[in-house]
């Protein structure tokens, strides 16, 4: 929305609509604004102004506006354009650049070098480097002179191969060990619930018993040829609609509740000798590990950018609850080791979830059934609010909402077989005017779930419009006794207060964390934070060494932490300091206008350009590979 040509003439401040109000003097335009970027970076060659330095440019009164966002083409532009097909243009991932952090190695070290030159099984056909001398010429430059590895472990296992080397390296190429810290943390795992060579061999051959999981399905099936026998017996009492309402598919749910808790119900096991309690009585819901959900601050479980070394720098600000990103049930039962490694889980994540998506009640509760014996978890939550086509379309995410009966059996499937509480996420609806949340929650309740989070927009919505938060009461009433958690839009401590006005037993932060992760100690020290630009470099900093812990610190850990550390900024970008600010708090839903910062660093930070995105990660994690290329999954909040 751009001024009127009669408020230009008066040279009248107009505000413009979803954009931030900050204060006149730190206003500039887009030329200005990466001319004083770029000039300052090759005049510092990298190194940051300190906070207390105001620059002349942040100085100079600007008010002239950004361009405004360009508005989608019309088929016929599109054709002018040289765009034939317009559906290939959609979504933001369409032919998105992805370099394997593989790439930039072009010959490494083998594995029996490192690890205390033992002999390479290998022998002669090993595609990999043994003499050490030549590997180290050809070695990248170290990126610093201390590990973090090497300091805080007392070993590195990554030894020559580290970017860091030099630190725990001697003169002859032999790898350093401190023997008074390695001690100190003997037999201590930091991380767990990885996948074991054992597990992920006896998965890929499908040799794991669901004995649980079985159990249940065989009821499920009897239950149906039970049903298809008095439906062949009876007489129809009601037409049947071709396409059942959510309502009408609520009772037909009920009406299966009902046969199965018939008390001429069989065993579903014949068993042999005298009965225990094992045998006859399965975990009552009483008797499950409890959780205290209420009043917490629960950070949500974020793709891509939810990973381990982020939780990390979460917990640190006060988040009470974590969950790991959302997994494909599919993807973990066939045992892929890039699936298993989002269900880790820090020793400083006392209260950790994992989250799984899938459509079926078998590969659900088979899924559920694995992570039961197999991983130490808190809760398991199951993502019935996804909105990507890839999961909606086969009938997972959303799509759940919408096929009553399926989402029943697999509630109460995965209950069966869990001894943690089983939680739910779901959206208001499918559809933007047709919300169904409030019919669904009453029968959830019935099915054993122990907390509903519901994010307060539809699947069509996206992000397009607010939270409807005044829905969000209306179904936590519904909900209770069971905790019901609201989510959407919360930026600030003030937008904390309000959501928990409306009743909900707490809430859940996914976007304010990404832009803001300090959020948790502003809601829970309820005061606005004016943060600085070289406490959020500190902030990045412990992200890096979180990052190197996790991938590793030879290249392709350190490229890896840099891709991740990439998608972060591109929503950090996003925040603006609070001493800029003509009207605080920050809204979600306001997009930032260009305005040099109180020093170079935080100027910098307030940049969308990619490149300096890069810029920020080089101050940390040295300089990039030449072929390195990166675009954030939200490439419609960027640009080169």
């Amino acid at each position: 929305m751009e001024k009127s040509a009669e408020d230009k003439e008066k040279g009248t401040d107009v505000a413009v609509k979803g954009q931030a109000a900050i204060r006149p003097q730190f206003l500039t335009t887009k030329e200005k604004f990466h001319g004083f970027i770029d000039s300052e970076w090759q005049g510092s060659k990298g190194e940051k102004a300190s906070d207390n330095d105001t620059t002349e440019e942040a100085k100079e009164i600007c008010v002239e506006e950004p361009e405004a966002k360009k508005l989608k083409l019309d088929t016929e532009e599109r054709t002018k354009a040289g765009k034939q097909d317009g559906k290939r243009l959609r979504g933001q991932n369409k032919s998105r650049p992805h370099t394997k952090p593989t790439a930039y190695d072009e010959k490494r070290l083998c594995l029996s070098v490192i690890q205390a030159n033992r002999e390479c099984p290998f022998g002669d056909k090993c595609h990999f480097h043994h003499d050490v001398a030549e590997y180290m010429a050809s070695k990248p430059a170290d990126i610093g002179q201390s590990c973090y590895l090497y300091g805080t472990f007392g070993k590195c296992a990554y030894g020559l191969s580290c970017r860091f080397a030099k630190a725990h390296t001697t003169p002859d190429f032999k790898t350093m060990e401190n023997t008074d810290l390695v001690k100190a943390r003997e037999g201590r795992n930091p991380v767990k619930n990885s996948l074991s060579k054992d597990l992920q061999n006896r998965l890929r051959k499908r040799s794991v018993a669901f004995k649980k999981s079985e159990e249940y399905l065989k009821t499920l099936s009897n239950n149906r040829d039970k049903k298809e026998q008095q439906g062949n017996g009876k007489a129809c009492v009601a037409e049947v609609s071709p396409n059942p309402t959510v309502g009408e598919q609520l009772l037909s749910t009920e009406a299966e509740t009902q046969l199965q808790s018939s008390p001429d119900k069989q065993p579903p096991v014949k068993t042999v000798g005298p009965l225990t309690d094992a045998d006859v009585i399965k975990l009552r819901p009483c008797e499950k590990k409890q959780v205290d959900f209420q009043d917490k601050l629960y950070l949500a479980p974020l793709t891509t950018c939810g990973n381990l070394p982020f939780r990390r720098v979460c917990k640190r600000f006060g988040a009470d609850i974590t969950c790991g990103e959302m997994a494909m049930c599919t993807n973990l039962l066939q045992g892929q080791q890039s699936e298993w490694a989002l269900l880790k889980r820090h020793e400083s994540e006392d209260l950790f979830g994992v989250q799984v998506e899938g459509c079926f009640p078998d590969t659900m509760t088979r899924c559920a059934e694995l992570i039961n014996n197999n991983t130490d978890v808190d809760f398991v939550d199951i993502n019935s609010g996804c909105p990507i086509d890839l999961v909606y379309k086969k009938g997972g995410g959303c799509g759940l909402m919408t096929r009553t009966r399926k989402f029943e059996q697999i509630v109460k499937g995965m209950n069966c077989v869990l001894d943690v509480p089983l939680t739910v996420k779901i959206r208001t609806g499918v559809q933007e005017k047709s919300n169904i949340a409030h019919k669904l929650i009453p029968e959830m309740k019935k099915w054993g779930v122990s907390m509903i989070t519901l994010h307060g927009r539809s699947r069509e919505q996206r992000y397009t419009k607010l939270a409807d938060w005044d829905y969000i009461t209306t179904c936590s009433e519904l909900a209770s006794p069971v905790p019901l958690f609201g989510n959407g839009d919360i930026l600030s401590y003030e937008d904390a207060m309000k959501a928990r006005e409306t009743g909900v037993s707490g809430i859940m932060i996914a976007r304010g964390a990404l832009i803001k992760p300090w959020i948790f100690t502003e809601i829970k020290e309820s005061r606005h934070w004016d943060i600085s630009s070289s406490e959020r470099l500190d902030i990045l900093r412990d992200f890096t060494n979180f990052g190197l812990e996790h991938w590793g610190s030879d290249t392709r850990g350190v490229e890896k932490t840099r891709t991740f550390m990439l998608e972060w900024l591109s929503f950090m970008c996003r925040y603006i300091p609070v001493g800029l600010l003509e009207r605080v708090p920050q809204k979600i839903n306001e997009r930032p206008p260009y305005y040099m910062g109180r020093n170079y660093l935080e100027s910098l930070m307030a940049s969308q350009n990619v490149g300096d995105w890069v810029r920020i990660s080089e101050m940390l994690l040295g300089p990039v590979p030449k072929n390195f290329n990166f675009l954030p999954k939200h490439k419609a909040n960027a640009y080169k």
